[in-house]
């Protein structure tokens, strides 16, 4: 069996280690070819693959990004897009299957090619932590670390001059990364999607937290609204599945807090630094499981399913699984939290 392995959308800690993970089972244990695709369905769609050797995925455990390369290429767009051409074109590679590691749009776009007859198996990756059907995602642990450290370099310069800092973190539906970071950095507030606040109850907490002595700490999902929004700020158009492309709520919450308490605040949009770097160990071990368990759906010819983290189990579900809603955090998971703020 040939398969083809793409990484699609966002890039992320850990993809790598899937990738090595896939290939090493895969060559190892069934004796299978690998191609590598470039740019995620970009390659697929245009045939730009290369073969992908042991030799090639050699301590790629440890290395941050993805060596295949990454887009957020639309596969149903231009005029070798869609199925019936992707299928002529695995054809014409001898691709036997293909092995898409993405999140949510990635997955969406594999489970319609796949409805369409191709034969596709997914590893979920998302740093937001939001797909429903697996406990944990790869690269989730690592954001929330170097979130985080983050924070806590932040506070410091707070400290020296009582500053409210504003830390904006990533999460465009869900405020997992705000949750763990800003429980693990004690924030003074913790800002999320799942909860719109007014403003009035966020300086309510930026000053019980100045009048203790503190220099307050806000952390704000990037998908964040207040009360007052109707949807996330987003100001830099849309991306290629036609959903805005957040970030800078931090800077409108800023200037807002300054005024309505007098506290000199500043605002920090992390941004894409928190999908850089090496990966945890977690998500090394995590994401190395991940690949060698999508071997065993090709395998099994289990197509149209993606691998997921059940506990400490992995399992084969169908990609509407991953599809059906989000995983949000729940009401008392951000009530507990809340008991910290101020």
């Amino acid at each position: 069996m040939r398969i083809g392995v793409l990484t699609s959308g966002g890039d992320c800690p850990g993809l790598n280690a899937v990738i090595r993970g896939a290939v090493l089972k895969g060559t190892a244990v069934h004796g299978q070819e690998f191609l590598g695709i470039r740019d995620g369905w970009r390659g697929l769609v245009e045939g730009d693959v290369y073969p992908l050797t042991r030799h090639d995925v050699r301590g790629l455990s440890k290395q941050g990004g993805t060596v295949l390369g990454t887009s957020r290429t639309n596969p149903f767009d231009g005029p070798n897009g869609g199925p019936e051409n992707i299928r002529v074109t695995m054809d014409r590679l001898g691709m036997d299957a293909v092995i898409a590691i993405g999140g949510e749009g990635t997955l969406a776009a594999a489970k319609r090619l796949t409805d369409a007859g191709l034969n596709i198996v997914g590893v979920p990756k998302t740093i937001d932590n939001d797909l429903d059907a697996t406990d944990y995602s790869f690269g989730f642990d690592t954001a929330v670390e170097i979130a985080t450290e983050a924070i806590d370099r932040l506070r410091t310069t707070g400290d020296s001059h009582r500053r409210c800092m504003v830390v904006e973190v990533m999460g465009r539906h869900v405020g997992w990364i705000a949750l763990h970071s800003g429980m693990a950095a004690g924030a003074h507030a913790i800002l999320m999607p799942e909860q719109p606040q007014s403003i009035d109850q966020i300086v309510e907490w930026v000053e019980s937290a100045n009048n203790r002595g503190r220099a307050p700490i806000v952390v704000v999902s990037e998908g964040f609204t207040l009360d007052t929004m109707e949807t996330a700020h987003s100001e830099k158009g849309l991306d290629a599945f036609n959903r805005p492309r957040l970030g800078g709520i931090a800077d409108v919450l800023a200037p807002i807090i300054e005024e309505r308490t007098g506290i000199e605040t500043r605002a920090t949009v992390l941004g894409h630094i928190q999908r850089g770097g090496v990966p945890s160990a977690y998500d090394r071990v995590l994401a190395t499981r991940l690949g060698m368990a999508a071997i065993d759906s090709a395998v099994a010819k289990q197509w149209g399913t993606m691998i997921a983290l059940r506990g400490t189990e992995l399992v084969h579900v169908p990609f509407q699984d991953a599809l059906g809603g989000l995983k949000t955090v729940p009401q008392d998971r951000y009530d507990e939290a809340a008991i910290l703020f101020g």
